[in-house]
Parts: structure tokens; C-alpha cells; sequence
């Protein structure tokens, strides 16, 4: 189930590689792969590690135990980032730039430009950064979802 999850993500990918889709479909697609990889390394590939470290060994419906799916992931994510870095810098990237889209280093801001950024950074940004002390007398909060 989890590497036909990948098959799935990597075909959204090749959406992200197609130079047939227009520039900013090809961006809202590799945006929509990194955002897919977050969430499984966050769910799946986490609930993987745990079945790992509990040292219970089942196989699957597809006949892989979870160290062994744990390392087909493994080897497919790595080409796959490999692909989705080399379609943000080779062909993305420099398309954007071609259409008048440009990314920027900070240095590479005029002063006006930097302290407005600067601004939102500290008034938007950093407040919700502020790290969170969660122990026994601060747990988690319960997030209920709605039958």
C-alpha cells in the first residue's frame, strides 16, 4: 500500500516534469508532491518506524515485512527527490524566471523591500514559530475530527 502511495505521488510528480502543462500548474504540482512526501514521512512512514522498533515481524498483504518496505521506500523516495530537485532547479526555476517570476536572496532586496520582509517575518511569522513546551502538566492538545 505504501509504495503504490509513491507511484501515485510520483505520477503527480511527472505532471510537475511535463512541459506540455502550463508554468504554474507545474508548480502547483510540485508543490502538491512536497506536500504529499511531508505527510507521508509524518503518518506512514512514522507508524512504519514503530512497527520496526517494536520488533514485530508480519508481513503485509504484499508479502514485505516492514524493514523491507521501510527500505523500498527508501530507495524510491531517493530517486524521486532526486527528479523533483533537479525539475526545481533545472526546469522550474529558470522558466519562472523567463516569465518575470524571480526568487531572491535577502541580499538581493532593496532596503524598502528587506524591511517590509523583515516586518512580516517578525509580526507574522516568528509569533507562530514560538515553540511549545509540551510535558505532563502541558500535554498535547486532543484533536477531535467529526464522525
Amino acid at each position: 500500500m505504501k509504495l503504490s502511495w509513491l507511484e501515485f505521488n510520483h505520477r503527480v510528480l511527472e505532471e510537475a516534469l511535463d512541459p506540455r502543462n502550463p508554468l504554474l500548474e507545474r508548480v502547483k504540482f510540485f508543490c502538491i508532491v512536497s506536500s504529499n512526501l511531508d505527510e507521508f514521512f509524518e503518518v506512514r512512514v512514522a507508524g512504519l518506524k514503530q512497527q520496526i522498533e517494536s520488533e514485530v515481524v508480519e508481513r503485509t498483504m504484499d508479502g514485505m515485512t516492514a524493514s523491507e518496505t521501510f527500505r523500498a521506500i527508501v530507495k524510491r523516495v531517493r530517486l524521486m527527490v532526486e527528479q523533483q530537485y533537479a525539475c526545481w532547479r533545472d526546469e522550474l526555476v529558470p522558466s519562472l524566471a523567463a516569465n518575470g517570476i524571480r526568487l531572491l536572496e535577502l541580499a538581493e532586496l532593496d532596503e524598502a523591500d528587506r524591511a517590509w520582509v523583515e516586518d512580516y517575518y517578525r509580526t507574522q511569522v516568528h509569533p507562530v514559530l514560538t515553540p511549545l513546551a509540551i510535558d505532563p502538566a502541558h500535554p498535547f492538545p486532543q484533536l477531535l475530527t467529526s464522525p
